[in-house]
């Protein structure tokens, strides 16, 4: 766990610079790079750390999808170069949002912070995904996502367990650390779906504003967190069978710290239902 205080800006302020606007908030960790006006109807989240290697391809093909969208990267002060390569690419799309936090703040900050910009939107986004940033799930599957929460779900996962869905590249010690977090999870939780760690996901901007408030995790454990607060209200939770791949390029960075404070959320959430 990250023992130093994150910071956080205090005061309301927005400046040019080029082209873009910088609005500071003191909701979130650091301040927003881009056009705040910014209308879509689809939100991508991108949270970052050190992916040079990935990135620009990445968002290239996110922008040829047929999709309204807007793209919001969150990056933990990389050092390999990844947000000039983030500034270059919002000269070149209008629709590329970036927030460079201070320091590495973890994966379950980093997708709250995300929510939290783009519910301060004057426009903000009907849906709002989560997703890797280093090739590990695809973005064609990103429009199968968002049907079926046109048909009335807030939450639809991409279930690399569920019928058809699978894994590539993935080691036996990975696999097993996966299925044993799933298990575990299901047996908290209680929701029949297949897939409750999986970071490729599509919220609606009502359930995210809904539980917003609720949302505490630092690190992976994020991803049950937002099934167990959905869960809680009844809120319709689907999936879509999807191929995860082992990252393409770069190096995996889910430490062993972070596997037992997922671990130790779920026992100390199972721990307080037990006592309920």
């Amino acid at each position: 766990m990250n023992t130093e205080a994150p910071f956080t800006a205090n005061f309301d302020v927005e400046r040019q610079l080029g082209s873009l606007c910088l609005s500071f908030t003191d909701d979130f960790h650091g301040f927003v790079e881009g056009n705040m006006d910014i209308d879509s109807e689809v939100g991508v989240i991108l949270p970052t750390y050190c992916e040079a290697a990935n990135i620009e391809k990445l968002i290239t093909e996110i922008e040829t999808l047929n999709l309204h969208l807007s793209i919001l990267v969150i990056d933990d002060s990389s050092s390999d170069g990844t947000i000039d390569i983030v500034r270059k690419l919002q000269m070149k799309f209008s629709n590329i949002l970036l927030i460079v936090r201070p320091q590495k703040l973890g994966l379950g900050t980093a997708i709250t912070d995300g929510f939290k910009v783009f519910l301060s939107l004057k426009k903000s986004p009907e849906y709002i995904i989560t997703m890797d940033a280093d090739y590990s799930h695809n973005p064609r599957d990103l429009p199968r996502l968002i049907t079926p929460l046109k048909s009335g779900f807030d939450l639809v996962i991409g279930s690399r367990y569920c019928e058809d869905g699978g894994t590539l590249n993935w080691g036996l010690v990975r696999l097993a650390i996966s299925k044993v977090a799933n298990f575990l999870a299901s047996g908290l939780i209680g929701e029949k779906i297949h897939d409750y760690t999986s970071g490729l996901r599509c919220y609606s901007s009502r359930l995210v504003r809904n539980i917003i408030t609720d949302l505490h995790s630092e690190t992976y454990e994020i991803q049950i967190e937002t099934i167990r607060q959905s869960h809680l209200r009844k809120r319709r939770i689907g999936e879509v069978p999807i191929t995860f791949a082992n990252r393409k390029k770069g190096k995996s960075k889910l430490s062993f710290n972070e596997i037992t404070q997922f671990i130790s959320y779920i026992f100390r959430k199972a721990i307080l239902e037990y006592r309920h």
